[in-house]
């Protein structure tokens, strides 16, 4: 389950990178070039991904 997780997480960072960069444009060749929106969810792909990866690398708090 962990490693399907860390798998999804890379994934979204990977493609709201992509996303992100299609909508600034400086990704050429897309639908996605220059619209603002893309550039949006990028941003919130990105940060899912991240926080994915976080949650899921976290150690464990030791109990008291």
């Amino acid at each position: 389950m962990k490693l399907t997780r860390n798998i999804l997480g890379g994934l979204a960072i990977l493609f709201g990178a992509i996303w992100f960069l299609q909508g600034i444009n400086v990704l050429p060749g897309s639908f996605m070039t220059g619209d603002i929106r893309w550039a949006f969810y990028g941003g919130v792909a990105m940060s899912v991904g991240a926080i994915l990866l976080v949650s899921t690398n976290r150690k464990p708090r030791p109990k008291r």
